[in-house]
């Protein structure tokens, strides 16, 4: 391995996943440098196309649009239906050379198909086999079908969200999606550890409703007592979102003791500076500051505060956050080649190595651009890649 290649070069992955979690999984194996073939149904996307009306693209605008696809980045795709015999005949020799393998499909299914977890473990013991499903492989929710909010609502965290303390709201981004993507990533690296020792892969079984149960740690932590929980949206005085003079938005988080006493000084509210804890006092303390910062436009109290030294951010769009100077010296915003001329932007990896940096590789390619190359690494001649390979219509 050198550090070009990513820390995790070395490391084939076969990729089942269809949903967010299991592709946002392996977008970070694949920007870590890890190889990943992703199994591509050519009947699941053909409905695909149709539901979308991506099927009265042109070939050069489905091309287009797939290099958009952020998390199909580095990807190798294989469109072949893993149904069809002569099909699994080729998947089964991928997974045979493979280390890992990631799915996402309700339990049963791989299985049903003829590749169950028992069955690749007896074919290759060394394979590491990463499940993410909504409610994981055991349980009486193991079969249940659902998303995201689905999780969030099993595991109590949907209850705490929004301001509204009489109804549940949706969480404005995919939260249980991406935190079952980041803990499949570590249970298979905690895998791969493990195999150096044992010789021997496992079944890593990452459970959408699990992972959101890590969203209320902190509720149980602080409320022993849940029945004397604070109720949703009562949030404290020293934190908060507020509407500035134009109309634009800042959020605050002056939560340490003496962080606290400098904002409020700075705002011109000195007296609140020792009645950070008085919660019976938080409505009243939070209007004051609310009428502050109605005074001045964003541009104006961001300067302040940044002189002052206190916690803010600009509340940004995602189209402000795109062009933010910090953003890009991160490497987090990525202009990248698009087909046909052109770029396309996408987000960087969020995970940085100092010695075996990410490297995000080019855009993904059109559904099956990879399928000869890799049948033929499988000892496939072209002839028999063409007649296996799958079309969409």
């Amino acid at each position: 391995m050198t550090a070009s290649q990513g820390a995790l070069a070395g490391l084939k992955v076969v990729d089942f996943s269809k949903f967010l979690p299991g592709p946002y999984c392996t977008w970070l194996l694949a920007d870590l440098g890890a190889e990943i073939i992703r199994i591509e149904n050519p009947r699941e996307l053909a409905k695909q196309r149709k539901v979308f009306g991506w099927d009265k693209l042109s070939d050069e605008d489905n091309a287009r649009l797939r290099a958009h696809d952020i998390l199909a980045r580095g990807k190798k795709s294989v469109l072949i239906d893993p149904g069809n015999d002569d099909g699994r005949e080729a998947i089964l020799k991928l997974i045979h050379q493979a280390d890992i393998l990631v799915e996402d499909y309700r339990p049963g299914v791989m299985a049903s198909m003829g590749y169950g977890w028992p069955e690749m473990a007896a074919r290759n013991p060394r394979l590491i086999y990463c499940s993410v499903t909504l409610c994981g492989q055991t349980g009486p929710y193991a079969r249940k079908p659902g998303h995201d909010p689905v999780a969030l609502a099993i595991a109590g965290a949907l209850s705490r969200m929004g301001e509204d303390p009489e109804r549940p709201a949706f969480p404005g981004v995919p939260v249980a999606d991406l935190l079952s993507g980041s803990n499949a990533v570590i249970g298979i690296l905690a895998a791969v550890i493990a195999r150096a020792t044992t010789g021997k892969g496992q079944q890593v079984d990452i459970a959408m409703s699990d992972a959101s149960l890590a969203l209320i740690g902190n509720i149980l932590s602080r409320n022993p007592d849940l029945s004397k929980a604070p109720p949703k949206g009562m949030h404290r005085a020293d934190s908060g979102i507020w509407r500035c003079a134009d109309g634009e938005w800042l959020v605050t988080t002056d939560m340490e003791p003496r962080y606290w006493r400098i904002f409020v000084e700075t705002i011109g509210l000195p007296d609140l500076a020792d009645k950070q804890m008085d919660r019976a006092n938080w409505p009243a303390m939070k209007d004051r500051i609310a009428q502050v910062m109605a005074t001045k436009p964003r541009n104006a109290w961001l300067a302040i505060l940044d002189a002052a030294g206190t916690q803010f951010a600009p509340i940004l769009t995602v189209a402000q956050a795109m062009e933010d100077p910090h953003n890009h010296a991160r490497g987090m915003i990525l202009d990248l080649p698009a087909p046909g001329g052109g770029k396309v932007r996408h987000t960087g990896c969020p995970i940085r190595l100092s010695d075996t940096p990410a490297s995000p590789a080019a855009v993904a390619r059109p559904a099956g651009a990879d399928t000869a190359e890799v049948l033929a690494s499988l000892g496939y001649t072209a002839a028999q890649a063409a007649a296996l390979e799958g079309r969409l219509p």
